[in-house]
């Protein structure tokens, strides 16, 4: 016990220098900017971030990279909220709510309840990382494709759930996003599908270029169709961030407390991360709440879960990447790459030869989501000048960001062509009624579910039993089943009761 208090003693005086703050609060600067614009994600962020850690000792230059996502993380929320544009793909999930509350006058709300669920998320996610990394791990290494199979079905579930008027256009639309999904190299035959002759549709549609399109250009889209059509968002100050925050997280604890559990458990599946954790955490949400019909018209509840969720996620993602070495998504995956230039080889050992350094990340983690309190007040501060800026000015200085966010990405201009040709897709869409972000989630999670489907396929040699043979995927399975079972059992249950039948 006495060398354990030792190590952490140790890890605290690695943590709080001058010099490690000093480059906590750069990064945090940073991480809101990037966060902020679209296109700019927390990945990018950390590749732009690797050169500078090359001068630095261990622990500052993991705290850079800690501190700059747990802030750009949060930040993609303050354009979702304002401009219906999310800055990272993991606010996608809740955009829309975020922008309906802001439409309504509740920008404060919006985004005070998305800066304390994160801080929430971030610190409930580094509990997990501190005192259940290797348990957690220890789990996460027995999924197999079967299991990622099963989870990606249990995802695309959650398409009809999320989406908001009829559960047939949410389908259609979540079909649209698997079809997209499918476009490029076959991963299996390796033979080309739906790429017209094209060599860059070979490499597929981007998901950032994509994301940008449906949610930033079909609104410059909208706006240029009919000026005058736009809700513009009430010209209100955004002082009191944390007004009624205290009565909203008391009337939705259960909900902070769910987000943080998906999140981090989400978070440890290598190839999960906080993106998909937000989505299925919203999704689940609305699945059990006592005002279902409230969702997408600007309800807190959602934010809540979706919010905790997003950077509870952040921290499990670090739990494979640590114990095995295994990239739990694209972040973690750099950061394996710093971990070893910097000698702290990922594995079991680490935990033994270097444990005061494994301390100090710990500690890092917490410092870097209890700081996003104040510097994420201060951003939110700031950003209420958006709402002052005349819409004729708004819009092309956002499809300029667009652009260059979309051009980034692959540094290529057909990154820009996948934006364009989406936004007008999205536009269409919802112009006729269909939800965008059942497409997101399946471009999203479709090269998952195929790429576990064929891999699993191939191992069973065909037998779909296969998908049942291994104790988690077989609770999955069931899962997925009831999930699916359940509205038609409904659908039948009211066409015998009243001779009637309403849509599942």
């Amino acid at each position: 016990m006495e060398a354990l208090l030792q190590t952490i003693g140790l890890a605290f005086t690695l943590v709080f220098q001058p010099y490690v703050l000093g480059v906590m609060l750069m990064a945090a600067i940073f991480g809101l900017f990037v966060g902020s614009i679209p296109g700019l994600t927390a990945t990018m962020a950390t590749a732009l971030l690797i050169p500078f850690t090359f001068f630095m000792e261990p622990v500052p230059a993991i705290a850079v990279i800690v501190t700059t996502v747990a802030m750009a993380i949060f930040a993609g929320d303050i354009p979702g909220a304002l401009l219906r544009i999310p800055g990272t793909p993991a606010s996608a999930a809740y955009c829309d709510e975020a922008h309906a509350l802001t439409l309504k006058g509740k920008a404060e709300l919006a985004l005070g309840t998305s800066l304390v669920c994160a801080v929430i998320g971030g610190v409930m996610g580094s509990l997990v990382l501190a005192l259940t990394a290797p348990m957690l791990a220890e789990f996460a290494i027995k999924f197999s494709s079967y299991e990622y199979f099963w989870l990606a079905c249990l995802g695309l579930s959650c398409a009809v759930t999320i989406s908001t008027g009829s559960n047939l256009k949410g389908f259609v639309s979540l079909l649209i996003g698997l079809f997209i999904s499918t476009i490029g190299i076959d991963i299996t035959a390796g033979h080309p599908r739906f790429t017209f002759g094209s060599v860059e549709m070979m490499g597929g549609v981007s998901f950032i270029p994509a994301m940008i399109g449906m949610f930033a250009i079909s609104e410059v889209i909208r706006y240029i169709a009919s000026p005058n059509s736009i809700t513009a968002p009430p010209q209100q100050g955004i002082k009191h961030v944390f007004r009624g925050i205290g009565a909203t997280l008391s009337q939705y604890k259960l909900n902070v407390a769910r987000g943080g559990f998906i999140g981090a458990i989400i978070g440890i599946l290598p190839g999960a991360g906080a993106d998909i954790a937000a989505w299925i955490a919203y999704a689940v949400s609305k699945k059990f709440s006592r005002q279902k019909e409230k969702f997408g018209t600007g309800h807190v509840e959602g934010l809540v879960d979706a919010g905790t969720a997003n950077n509870a996620g952040l921290s499990g993602a670090w739990v494979p990447a640590l114990v095995f070495g295994i990239p739990g998504d694209s972040i973690t995956a750099i950061v394996i790459g710093v971990l070893y230039m910097k000698g702290m080889n990922p594995g079991p050992t680490v935990f033994l030869n270097q444990p005061e350094l494994i301390y100090a990340v710990f500690i890092v983690f917490f410092v870097a989501n209890l700081a996003l309190l104040p510097l994420g007040f201060l951003a939110i501060r700031l950003s209420r000048l958006v709402l002052k800026v005349p819409r004729n000015i708004l819009m092309p200085v956002i499809l300029m960001f667009c652009i260059v966010g979309s051009f980034a990405i692959n540094n290529t201009v057909f990154g820009i062509s996948i934006m364009l040709v989406m936004g007008l897709l999205a536009y269409l869409m919802e112009e006729n009624g269909f939800p965008v972000a059942p497409t997101i989630l399946g471009i999203v999670l479709g090269p998952m579910l195929e790429d576990n489907f064929m891999s699993s396929m191939i191992k069973s040699d065909g037998e779909i039993s296969g998908f049942f043979s291994r104790p988690i995927a077989a609770v999955l399975g069931i899962l997925v089943v009831v999930v699916w079972v359940i509205p038609l059992l409904r659908f039948l249950y009211s066409a015998t009761r009243s001779g009637k039948p309403t849509a599942p």
